[in-house]
C-alpha cells in the first residue's frame, strides 16, 4: 500500500506532505518527499513496524501515530475511510510480523523464493483436509439417522454443527487461495516470461473467464505452472526500466499492478536497525500538487489535509458532483413504488466486487466499508423496517385473543411472517444506509376492517394524518456511529403498539457478509397490560462471488413476564453439506413448562407447518398466500427534507434508470453532507439532538407511545 500523508515534523515546520510506502515482506514504513523521489530510492525517514504500536486520536477521526524503537511518528490522512485503511494494513503488517515470522524469512530476498509448486502443495493438502471432513460428517448423520435415543441424537447434532461450520470456513479458505494463485500466477496468459511480448490489454479476460479457467486448470493440466517462481506481484513501469538502464542505482518500487518478468532486477528495501526520520527538509514539495503549493500549520493541534484528487483546496468542503438530473416532471414517487429487478450475478461486475474484496479481512467490521452503488435496494433501511407490519391483519389482531396462551401464538405468528416481507427478492441486495436524523412514516390499512369513513387523524400520534383504524409506523436514525434505528407503530383502536431499535454490526466472512442485528422490540398490549419482549436475528449474504442471496441466522426469544408465556425460535443457516435455505424452528412454551405447547418448522419466506407428535400437519402461515398490506406514503413533494424518500430521491431515480454514476454521486453527496455537519458540530462542542425518540438505558423509547397519550386524556381523534 502506497500513498499521501501528512507528518508532522517539528514546531518550526509543523505538517508536511510525504509519500508512504508500507512494505509488509521487509516489515517497513518507508516515506519520501515525492512519489518521483520514491521512484529514485531517496527515501527520506523509515519506520521500522517490527514491536510498534499503533495509536489513534478520539478527538480527530484522520490523525493516527506509530511508536516504535522510542520514537513516535504523528501522521494524518485526507479523512476517516482513508486513516482506517492505513491502519488496517499497518495492523496487519505487525501481526505477519508477530505472529508469523517464517513467512517473513520465506520472503527474504537473499533466500530462495518459494515456487508454485510449494503453494499447490498446501492447496491439494486443503483438499484433502476437506475431503476427510466431508466423508466425517456424512459418517456423523448416517449415525444421527439411526440413532434412538434424542439425548445422543440432539449430541450429534451439535457435533454435526460444528463440523458444518469447520468445513464452511475450509471451502471458503481452498476458494480464496484458489483466487489468490490466479492474481500471483495468473492462468489465462496475463503473466509473461522475460523473452516474451506483453499481451495487449484487450487479451485480459474477465472475472468470470479467471475463474473459469482456474478450474480448468486444476482439472486438465495441474502441472502447467509447477515450477514457475513466484513473483513480486508488480511490474516494473518504464520510468523505471530507463532509469535502471542510465543509471547502476537500484530501480525504485514499481507502480503497475500486473506481475513482473522474472528478468527485472526487484528492489530490495535495506532494512535498518532502528526507525529514523530526516529533518533536513530543504527540498521538501507537495507530493500531489504539480504546481508545488505548500502548506505549512503552525502545530499539531491544527493538521493540514493532503489536498483532494480533484485539487480542491485543503480542508475545504467538498463541491458535489454536478447532478445528472432527471428531466424535469420526473415522477419520483413512481420509482420507490416499481418493482425492482434482480441483481443478478456478480461476474458482470467482477472488477469492481474483486477491489472491493481486496480491501477486507477475514472479521473485518464493515461499518465504514462503502459498497458499489450498483447493489443497493432503491429504498433506505428505515423503510425496509417498516415492511415488518406488511401482514397488518396478524399485527392487530393480538389484542383480539382471548387468552394469554392465544396472544403469545398470534405474537409468534406475526413474528415469523414479517421477514418475508422485507425482502423483496430472494437475491441479496443492501438498502440505503440512513442519515442521521433521517425519518419515515407510513401507515397500513387493516385488512377485512371497516374504516372509519370521515372521522380525523390521529394527529398527535406517530403520523399526524394516519387514521385510528390503520396500523401507523414511524421510524428515525438516532446514531451513526454506531448506527442505532428507532422505530414505533401502533393501532390506536386497538390499543397495541410497538417499540423497538436495531444496532447493525456487519463482519465480512469470507464468502458471506454478516450483519448482527443487536437490539430488541417490546409489544405492548395496552388493555391486557402485557408487554412482549423480542429480539432478531442475524442476516447473511451468501456467494458475493456469484448470484448473492440472503438467509437469516441465530436463536431468539420472544417473552412475556407478565403472564410467564414464552416462545424460542431458531432462525437455521444452510449447512455446507446438505440441506435447505431458509429453515425455521420455533417452540412456544406455558410457564415452567419444559415440553412445548406448540411446535412450528419450515421455511420463513414460505410456508410453515405445526408439528405436534401423532397427529398430522397443519399450516401456521403461508407467506406465499397470506395477503400483504401495502404501505401508504404521502408523495414526495408533501414529505419533510429528513424524510427517506425525499432524502434520498436522487439515488433512487437514477438507480432504476441505471444511471449508476448519476446515483453515485447523489449517494456521496449526502454521505459527504453528514460528515460535514458532524464535523461542524464537534467543532462547536454540540451533541446530535433526536426528534422523536430519546434513549433510556440501553433502549431507544418513541417520545408520545399510545399509553402516554391515552393516560394524558385519550389522544386525538
Amino acid at each position: 500500500m502506497e500513498g499521501a500523508l501528512s507528518k508532522w515534523t517539528n514546531v518550526m515546520k509543523g505538517w508536511q506532505i510525504r509519500w508512504f510506502v508500507l512494505d509488509e515482506q521487509a516489515g517497513l514504513f518507508s516515506y519520501y518527499t515525492s512519489k518521483e523521489k520514491m521512484m529514485r530510492n531517496a527515501r527520506r525517514g523509515c519506520v521500522r513496524l517490527k514491536g510498534a504500536v499503533i495509536g489513534i486520536d478520539d478527538e480527530d477521526d484522520t490523525l493516527f501515530t506509530i511508536t516504535v524503537d522510542g520514537k513516535t511518528f504523528h501522521l494524518q490522512a485526507r479523512d476517516g475511510d482513508e486513516r482506517d485503511g492505513w491502519i488496517r494494513a499497518l495492523e496487519n503488517a505487525i501481526s505477519l510480523l508477530t505472529h508469523n515470522n517464517h513467512r517473513i524469512k520465506r520472503w527474504d530476498p537473499r533466500l530462495p523464493q518459494p515456487t508454485m509448486a510449494d503453494f499447490d502443495r498446501q492447496l491439494v493438502e486443503s483438499d484433502a483436509y476437506l475431503q476427510l471432513l466431508i466423508q466425517q460428517a456424512q459418517a456423523l448423520e448416517r449415525r444421527q439417522a439411526a440413532c434412538t435415543s434424542s439425548q445422543e441424537r440432539n449430541r450429534l447434532t451439535t457435533i454435526i454443527d460444528n463440523v458444518n461450520d469447520m468445513l464452511d470456513a475450509i471451502k471458503h479458505t481452498i476458494v480464496r487461495l484458489q483466487i489468490a494463485k490466479n492474481e500471483v500466477q495468473p492462468v489465462v496468459g496475463v503473466y509473461q516470461p522475460s523473452n516474451a511480448t506483453p499481451l495487449p490489454p484487450s487479451a485480459a479476460r474477465s472475472d468470470a473467464a479467471v475463474r473459469r479457467a482456474i478450474k480448468e486448470a486444476d482439472e486438465n493440466a495441474p502441472g502447467v505452472l509447477r515450477d514457475t517462481e513466484v513473483g513480486t506481484g508488480v511490474e516494473i513501469g518504464s520510468e523505471v526500466r530507463e532509469a535502471a538502464a542510465s543509471s547502476r542505482e537500484p530501480p525504485g518500487r514499481p507502480t503497475a499492478t500486473t506481475l513482473a518478468p522474472t528478468s527485472i532486477t526487484r528492489f530490495v528495501q535495506e532494512v535498518p536497525e532502528t526507525s529514523y526520520s530526516s529533518s533536513e527538509d530543504e527540498d521538501w514539495f507537495d507530493t500531489e500538487d504539480a504546481a508545488g503549493s505548500h502548506h505549512r500549520p503552525a502545530s499539531p493541534a491544527r493538521p493540514v489535509r493532503p489536498p483532494a484528487a480533484d485539487g480542491a483546496a485543503a480542508g475545504a468542503p467538498p463541491t458535489p458532483a454536478p447532478e445528472a438530473g432527471p428531466p424535469s416532471g420526473a415522477d419520483y414517487d413512481a420509482a420507490y413504488e416499481e418493482e425492482e429487478g434482480d441483481l443478478g450475478s456478480m461476474e458482470g461486475h467482477g472488477s469492481v466486487v474483486s477491489h472491493l474484496l481486496s480491501q477486507l479481512r477475514i472479521g473485518m467490521d464493515l461499518t465504514r466499508v462503502v459498497l458499489p452503488t450498483f447493489i443497493l435496494e432503491r429504498r433506505s433501511l428505515l423503510e425496509m423496517y417498516a415492511d415488518f407490519f406488511s401482514h397488518s391483519d396478524l399485527f392487530a389482531s393480538i389484542p383480539d385473543c382471548p387468552t394469554p396462551r392465544d396472544r403469545l401464538v398470534q405474537v409468534l405468528k406475526w413474528y415469523l411472517s414479517a421477514f418475508h416481507a422485507g425482502r423483496k427478492s430472494e437475491v441479496a441486495k443492501k438498502p440505503y444506509n440512513p442519515i442521521i436524523g433521517e425519518t419515515f412514516r407510513c401507515v397500513f390499512d387493516v385488512p377485512d376492517q371497516p374504516a372509519t369513513a370521515g372521522r380525523p387523524p390521529v394527529t398527535d400520534g406517530p403520523v399526524p394524518w394516519g387514521g385510528r383504524h390503520q396500523v401507523c409506523f414511524v421510524a428515525e436514525q438516532v446514531s451513526h456511529h454506531p448506527p442505532v434505528s428507532a422505530f414505533y407503530a401502533e393501532h390506536y383502536d386497538k390499543r397495541v403498539s410497538l417499540c423497538g431499535h436495531i444496532w447493525t454490526k456487519s463482519k465480512f466472512l469470507g464468502l458471506s457478509i454478516g450483519v448482527h442485528n443487536i437490539g430488541q422490540a417490546c409489544v405492548s398490549v395496552l388493555d391486557r397490560d402485557e408487554e412482549y419482549i423480542l429480539s432478531f436475528p442475524s442476516g447473511y449474504g451468501r456467494s458475493i462471488l456469484s448470484v448473492p442471496w440472503v438467509e437469516l441466522g441465530g436463536a431468539i426469544t420472544i417473552s412475556c413476564n407478565k403472564t410467564g408465556y414464552y416462545a424460542n425460535v431458531e432462525f437455521l443457516t444452510k449447512p455446507f453439506y446438505g440441506g435447505k435455505k431458509h429453515r425455521i424452528v420455533a417452540e412456544a412454551f406455558e410457564p415452567g413448562a419444559r415440553r412445548p405447547f406448540l411446535r412450528v418448522e419450515g421455511a420463513w419466506n414460505g410456508v410453515m407447518q405445526i408439528k405436534q407428535d401423532g397427529a398430522e400437519p397443519t399450516t401456521f402461515i403461508d407467506t406465499h398466500t397470506a395477503p400483504l398490506t401495502k404501505k401508504k406514503v404521502l408523495p414526495i413533494a408533501e414529505q419533510d427534507e429528513y424524510e427517506s424518500r425525499r432524502l434520498w430521491k436522487e439515488v433512487t431515480y437514477n438507480l432504476k434508470y441505471n444511471n449508476i454514476d448519476a446515483a453515485t454521486d447523489a449517494k456521496c453527496f449526502l454521505e459527504q453532507r453528514q460528515r460535514d455537519e458532524a464535523k461542524q458540530r464537534k467543532e462547536r462542542n454540540l451533541q446530535w439532538e433526536t426528534k422523536l425518540f430519546h434513549k433510556f438505558d440501553e433502549n431507544w423509547i418513541y417520545d408520545r407511545p399510545l399509553q402516554q397519550r391515552l393516560a394524558a386524556g385519550g389522544g386525538t381523534a
